[in-house]
């Protein structure tokens, strides 16, 4: 099965960590990514740059989008990158996230991949 951990880093820890542990921190990802592809678990992950350089689309009533720059809502959390996974189960797929260097700035969020195909005029969960 394909599980997606989403990587919820603290607001705070992008200010507070120093240039020395950010580069240890980077460094333990190389690492950690090395070892999934090893063990054939890993299939994509990336870091995401800092939330201020994000852009939001929204239907805006019509045909059309509205673009803005940046999130609207306070949180003390945003995503901070990403590893799409091969895992037996959920309980494999908890193992490696647990694992993830950055999982110790805050939180791993772990969803299920639906692969859906096209069968006919409908989509199913292949």
């Amino acid at each position: 099965m394909r599980f997606l951990c989403l990587i919820y880093t603290s607001v705070d820890v992008d200010g507070r960590l120093t240039p020395n542990e950010m580069n240890h921190l980077i460094g333990e990802h190389f690492v950690f990514d090395e070892g999934l592809r090893r063990d054939g678990t890993m299939i994509v992950s990336d870091a995401l740059a800092l939330r201020d350089k994000s852009i939001i689309i929204r239907p805006n009533g019509g045909d059309g989008f509205s673009v803005t720059d940046g999130p609207f809502a306070e949180t003390k959390e945003h995503l901070a990158g990403f590893y799409l996974i091969e895992a037996a189960d959920l309980d494999g797929a908890v193992d490696i996230a647990k694992r993830i260097p950055s999982a110790r700035y805050g939180a791993v969020e772990i969803r299920p991949v639906r692969i859906l195909t096209l069968r006919g005029d409908l989509a199913e969960e292949g």
